[in-house]
């Protein structure tokens, strides 16, 4: 497993990409109103401001800013691909 090194920074700014495990489907885009449903159950558990993102069939990519108080990106990431 790799051992990656990342800089956390309370309130700080975030990229992210989620994919799906079967890449020719397109249900981020088929199921556009679950997709929205997930990022507002997750921001009520785990505040966050979405700056940017961009949803293509198979994957997303975001960018958020966190809390001043917070900086643990992972726990957003992860809410998001259990919910998914």
């Amino acid at each position: 497993m790799s051992n990656y090194v990342r800089y956390r920074v309370p309130g700080g700014c975030y990229f992210f990409t989620v994919n799906l495990l079967e890449r020719k489907k397109h249900l981020l885009t088929e199921h556009i109103e679950l997709l929205r449903h997930a990022f507002r159950t997750v921001k009520q558990q785990r505040p966050f401001h979405i700056d940017a993102i961009v949803i293509l069939p198979e994957h997303l990519h975001c960018i958020l800013t966190l809390p001043e108080c917070d900086d643990d990106f992972q726990a957003v990431g992860v809410r998001l691909k259990n919910f998914l």
